[in-house]
């Protein structure tokens, strides 16, 4: 059966057996405050709202990944956008004019960050206000810096890295940090019993940070990480296609449970840690590889194997008209909905806070960010439509999207979010099992 289970108990990380952490903020996003950005000069510093807020039709880019090894969260993303600005123009558009998906970018993925550098320059060099994307942290750290600075607000979808909290405070995630995905999974992985644990995990950003959150809640908990732990120096670099040696080394260990956090290399790992007698019912993944394996694998590969992603999954009625949209855009079937209600709000967050602040400006936008996501309050409001006629009546809303994030707190994270637990089937599919929701700690 699947179930929402609410946690209401703020509990810290370190030295704590909760499930997600907690100490969530609702206050304004006007300055960025977290450890890295105050060592660092907010790249979006000279920039501010206008005393005339632009009054052009509002176009919005999108840097999202149309080749690479994440170019599977292409559709749901791509998905979520385009039905979002459909859902926006039917109501009316913003000041009265249809909103526009221009340009549309390739990401790319980190292996090759020459991709992501073009699509930057071509956001730039377009004069978007508001660019969604990108869906690797690793990306959106090589082109936030030219991003914001040139104030563009940058709202990912999917970047999970602690890093890019607070980064700048034209950036903003409708998906929550690692810390919260990374106490999930520790919990799941512990809370099924595995006291001692591997991890087969790449050199990335999103890699190691994930794992370090995942083996802070993993030795809370009293459990033990045997491989792959923080400062060991196993990770492997991202794109590698042969993992012998790693799972021979890992499965010496005799670790209750390996994690794998990876992206396109699960497809190689998967295959050796089964030809190594692997149980699947002991393996454990995150949002960046729990996906569709069904044409990949042989059926029964995965079975029982379990992964977490940011976001509660969408409704059957978003999912089917998230369907309907791509199918009659691309042709084609959507296959995965990952991040599609975040890409979704992420779009319509933009174009409320343009409406909130008569403007569609960059900086009109980011100023009323916050203000459209619930922090001062307001009156809850669950669509573009409904959302729009209370600020055209002069009334503060909280906007409560499919993506039942929380308001934006100081860090513009979103201060409270939910992070779904799947178990792969015969035909290795993640079949969604429960939600948690969790707070940001800061």
């Amino acid at each position: 059966m699947i179930r929402t289970t609410r946690v209401t108990t703020a509990l810290a990380l370190a030295g704590a057996a909760a499930v997600l952490l907690a100490a969530c903020s609702t206050s304004g996003s006007t300055s960025p405050s977290s450890s890295a950005s105050a060592a660092k000069k907010d790249p979006a510093s000279s920039c501010k709202a206008p005393s005339s807020p632009g009054t052009d039709a509002l176009k919005i880019g999108t840097i999202l990944p149309l080749t690479g090894s994440l170019a599977y969260l292409n559709p749901p993303a791509e998905s979520g956008v385009g039905l979002a600005v459909d859902d926006i123009n039917a109501a009316g558009g913003v000041l009265d004019k249809d909103v526009a998906i221009s340009p549309q970018t390739d990401s790319g993925d980190s292996t090759d960050m020459t991709v992501s550098s073009s699509a930057a320059t071509k956001l730039v060099n377009a004069k978007v206000p508001v660019a969604i994307g990108a869906e690797s942290s690793s990306v959106t750290l090589n082109v936030i810096d030219q991003l914001t600075s040139n104030c563009i607000v940058e709202i990912s979808p999917a970047n999970t890295a602690s890093d890019l909290s607070g980064y700048s405070s034209y950036y903003y995630r409708t998906a929550p940090p690692d810390s919260v995905q990374g106490s999930a999974l520790g919990q799941l992985v512990t809370g099924d019993g595995n006291a001692k644990v591997a991890f087969l995990v790449f050199n990335d950003t999103y890699g190691t940070g994930l794992r370090n959150s995942v083996q802070a809640a993993v030795e809370a908990s009293g459990g033990q990480v045997v491989y792959g732990a923080k400062g060991k120096g196993q990770e492997f670099p991202p794109g590698q296609t042969t993992f012998s040696s790693e799972v021979t080394a890992a499965l010496a260990t005799k670790p209750d449970a390996i994690v794998v956090l990876a992206f396109d290399e699960t497809k190689s790992i998967i295959p050796e840690l089964k030809s190594q007698n692997a149980s699947m019912s002991k393996i454990y993944m995150s949002d960046g590889n729990t996906a569709d394996y069904s044409k990949d694998f042989d059926p029964g590969t995965l079975e029982g194997a379990q992964g977490t992603i940011p976001g509660a999954s969408p409704k059957d009625d978003l999912k089917k008209r998230l369907a309907e949209y791509y199918k009659k855009s691309s042709g084609k079937e959507l296959a995965d909905y990952s991040y599609a209600a975040e890409s979704y709000d992420a779009t319509t967050l933009a174009a409320l806070a343009a409406v909130k602040g008569k403007g569609t400006d960059s900086g009109t936008i980011q100023a009323n960010m916050d203000k459209v996501s619930g922090v001062d309050g307001g009156t809850e409001c669950a669509t573009f439509k409904d959302c729009k006629t209370l600020l055209d009546d002069g009334k503060d809303i909280h906007y409560t999207g499919p993506s039942g994030i929380g308001p934006f707190d100081a860090n513009n994270d979103p201060s409270t979010a939910y992070i779904g637990i799947y178990k792969f089937d015969g035909d290795n599919k993640p079949v969604y099992q429960s939600a948690i929701q969790g707070a940001v700690k800061k």
